[in-house]
């Protein structure tokens, strides 16, 4: 069942945050229960978790931005407000996926794929542009000596290789429109990633 996530969850999310994003991953980007309330408080329609048998098993987060006011040369934490989403602007044209995550057991299974898609239907209910987000790369650390981000992600488009995170999202249909430098710390993608955007059909 996919919904949207309350308080009573907060547990279970951060749970399934740790499962998600084990090391190298920094912990201290791991959900906090007082960014989790603001997501709740802010756009509780951007607050999405997947349950099954009444244990979470995964979520996603997003928040609403004006894109003109960041662009594509963005970071995580400064369109995100560092997690905590109190820039979201419910006048903005565009949602921005804050996170997704998935336990690994339940991987493969659909569930982030059907929690895209849950929130394409966010995006076309509230009428609004596009879905954007930035996607981590974490192939790229072993083939960085090999490649620049840029032809990286162009052997992952061409399917010679593939990327945990990148080709999941062009399977759900996202596009990449460009790579950011300094996104986020992230061993696995030397801080970089591809900000991918799925267009709103009837707009």
């Amino acid at each position: 069942m996919i919904r949207n996530y309350t308080p009573a969850d907060f547990d279970q999310l951060i749970d399934v945050q740790r499962l998600s994003f084990p090391p190298p991953f920094p912990e201290e980007l791991w959900w906090s229960k007082e960014q989790l309330l603001e997501h709740v408080t802010r756009f509780p329609e951007g607050a999405l978790c997947a349950e099954v048998d009444g244990i979470i098993i995964g979520s996603m987060t997003g928040l609403i931005v004006s894109l003109d006011d960041y662009g594509h040369a963005h970071s995580w934490r400064d369109i995100t407000d560092n997690g905590y989403i109190k820039n979201h602007n419910p006048n903005g044209d565009t949602l921005y996926v804050v996170d997704i995550c998935v336990a690994p057991a339940f991987r493969k299974s659909g569930i982030g794929k059907w929690l895209m898609q849950s929130m394409y239907e966010t995006v076309v209910h509230l009428g609004l542009k596009r879905l954007m987000g930035g996607g981590r790369m974490p192939g790229y650390a072993i083939k960085s000596a090999h490649a620049t981000p840029e032809q990286y992600i162009e052997k992952v488009l061409e399917g010679q290789w593939k990327d945990p995170v990148i080709t999941f999202l062009l399977r759900c249909g996202r596009m990449p429109v460009a790579i950011a430098e300094q996104y986020l710390e992230d061993e696995e993608s030397h801080n970089h990633a591809v900000i991918m955007e799925w267009r709103n059909p009837f707009i």
